[in-house]
């Protein structure tokens, strides 16, 4: 019985170093890709996502020369470690470092392009993949599959484009995109699990109005779900005397909070909203950096990742197309995706153009230069639509039939090809369309009217129906302004003091 056990051990024991070594190694790349990017930082071409992905298939070249041709991967992805462990830090730092001020001054637009263009797009993809890929000669995808390549490749990655826009000259542009990045990439992921309910033995009206049905509820859930864990998490510190001046608990008791996808985005908007100015100095620069250092380090994760499963010679072997096939698909995929891209832009921008024709034309007017920039950052396709890819078509990593094999490698070859290609490109575009002027800044919105006419108990009941008809008629003419700024002087009088924060004429710049 003990010599079992001495077996049993040394068994443990040598499983723990194979594990060890890979883990160290992909630890030591990452270390390796970070200081690079940082050192490229200031290139006019290059950027985090395209180091990562040149060093990842460079790394992916060198183990597959050291097995002689029998493997490139340090570690093998689980789709289900990105959506548990890597996904939520992304997501909830893009919600805490948001300024929300712009965000939710540009809401609507935001909104527009981040859910309506996700449903343009995933439709438009989806019904080209339908229509093109077999006349390219890929078969054997099923209705399930071709609406899951909608949302795959729907969800966009604007880091390249925000790396080059300056938040002071161009705040406008600058909310536009990011907001809409990540709010695409939630939608994207919440409509691609409704996608998965999909009964595909019934194809038809009702089929897409269940899945409608689907998303809404999982977005407004989520939705719901991030704001009230938010607003608990703030009243938690503000309230309660255990994360009072205890910077590990404090920090401790946010960062508790990840889980979900939409759920945590609305989360950090919250928490950096109300929670954020509940807790000590010291926790407040802590976490901060925490979450950024999070965020960037799961980027990276994935785009290494990538860059290593290009030489993977188990998923090419399983291919069954020819050289021209393929490429064929890949050209398919990405003029797709261009299409898509363009087919909700330019319409979108101009439904906001005059839902804010009201406003100052020189801050809130989308021109046509911000609308090219605004289609072209969400062409490059990234972490997300890696992530939707595997969990679509492998099983822990691992490919099952040529088809499945296929889609990955599609995927991969989509995201290196615009990543690199699109991203090469993009400063330069960028700094021709909007050119880098340090002494210009964009006009700022005027101040908004915080007295806007609001009920009152102690007013006559014809004194507030005059108010009422005053609040309708600003409602329909300026909906967007009317609607923020009632929401500010709600949240000053009401939120605020109940969750924590400064009032809005105090702001300290996080807004």
């Amino acid at each position: 019985m003990e010599v079992v056990g001495v077996s049993i051990a040394k068994n443990l024991g040598e499983s723990g170093h194979a594990q060890l070594v890979p883990i160290s190694v992909f630890v030591a790349v990452l270390c390796f890709c970070m200081v690079i990017g940082h050192l490229l930082e200031e290139n006019r071409w290059v950027n985090e996502s395209i180091t990562a992905i040149v060093i990842g298939c460079l790394t992916g070249m060198i183990i597959l020369l050291i097995s002689k041709g029998k493997n490139s991967h340090i570690l093998r992805f689980d789709e289900e470690l990105f959506f548990i462990y890597l996904l939520p830090p992304i997501i909830f730092n893009a919600g805490f470092q948001v300024k929300k001020k712009q965000f939710f001054q540009n809401f609507l637009t935001i909104m527009l392009f981040g859910v309506f263009g996700v449903f343009i797009s995933t439709s438009i993809i989806a019904a080209g993949s339908w229509w093109l890929l077999p006349k390219v000669g890929f078969l054997g995808l099923t209705a399930r599959d071709y609406f899951a390549i909608g949302t795959i490749f729907s969800s966009t990655d604007t880091v390249c484009t925000l790396q080059v826009l300056n938040q002071e000259e161009t705040p406008l542009l600058y909310s536009l995109v990011f907001g809409e990045g990540v709010v695409n990439d939630a939608t994207s992921v919440v409509l691609f699990n409704a996608i998965q309910k999909l009964d595909v033995t019934r194809v038809g009206g009702w089929m897409i109005a269940r899945v409608i049905g689907d998303f809404l509820y999982l977005f407004f859930a989520s939705t719901a779900l991030g704001i009230t864990t938010g607003l608990v998490t703030a009243y938690a510190l503000k309230a309660l005397y255990f994360g009072r001046h205890s910077t590990d608990r404090e920090i401790a008791l946010m960062l508790s909070k990840l889980s979900g996808i939409l759920t945590v985005f609305f989360c950090g908007i919250v928490m950096s909203h109300y929670a954020w100015h509940n807790i000590t100095h010291n926790s407040r620069v802590t976490t901060k950096h925490i979450f950024a250092t999070m965020s960037f380090i799961a980027e990276t994760f994935i785009f290494l990742y990538v860059g290593t499963d290009v030489f993977d010679i188990e998923k090419w072997k399983m291919i069954k197309l020819s050289v021209g096939k393929s490429i064929g698909v890949y050209a398919t995929v990405v003029l797709l995706i261009l299409l898509g891209r363009a087919a909700f832009v330019f319409p979108l921008s101009a439904i906001s153009n005059y839902m804010n024709r009201e406003n100052n034309r020189k801050t809130s007017c989308i021109t046509f230069r911000k609308q090219v920039i605004i289609w072209w950052a969400g062409l490059m396709r990234g972490a997300v639509s890696i992530a939707l890819a595997f969990k679509q078509f492998t099983y822990s990593g691992i490919s099952l039939d040529a088809m499945n094999a296929t889609m990955v490698t599609v995927t991969i070859i989509v995201v290196l090809f615009t990543t690199l290609v699109f991203g090469f490109l993009t400063k330069p575009l960028v700094l021709h369309l909007v050119p880098h002027n340090p002494g210009s800044r964009e006009l700022k919105s005027p101040n908004e009217d915080l007295t806007l006419p609001m009920l009152s108990m102690d007013e006559s009941a014809a004194t507030n129906l005059s108010r009422a008809k005053d609040s309708l008629s600003m409602l329909m003419d300026r909906p967007v302004h009317t609607m923020h700024s009632y929401w500010r002087k709600f949240d000053d009088a009401y939120m605020r003091p109940t969750f924590g924060g400064v009032t809005s004429n105090r702001d300290d710049g996080r807004t």
